[in-house]
């Protein structure tokens, strides 16, 4: 292991490694990626930002695109990329699904930042 690497701000182990542009703690699995300054990204009041999929900056009550079909269970059909979804709020959701949302046809769900774009 490197020295050099930050301890987790989760869970403070020191077994941290980097997987692409995030920093991975194996200890209790807590994902994060760094600023410049070596600190967690957070936003001014240390609230995390969560960014779309292409790098946009979203904050509850913003209209979102989704740039990719997604198959939804239960469903013979999933929601079509192009789809626009109004008023999300972000949330720490289950599995890195960081948006609540009410998506039209559909009804309300989690979608993940990375399948969307700020509209």
């Amino acid at each position: 292991m490197s020295e050099n690497l930050p301890s987790c701000p989760k869970c403070s182990g020191e077994y941290t490694y980097a997987m692409d542009a995030l920093m991975v703690c194996p200890e209790c699995g807590h994902e994060w990626a760094l600023t410049e300054g070596g600190a967690e990204d957070t936003g001014a009041a240390g609230e995390r930002v969560i960014k779309d999929a292409v790098g946009n900056v979203l904050s509850d009550g913003d209209t979102v695109t989704v740039v990719k079909a997604l198959k939804v269970k239960g469903s013979p059909s999933g929601i079509k990329a192009g789809t626009k979804v109004r008023n999300i709020r972000l949330v720490d959701g289950v599995d890195g699904h960081d948006i609540d949302c009410k998506v039209d046809d559909f009804g309300p769900m989690q979608l993940k930042s990375s399948v969307v774009k700020k509209a």
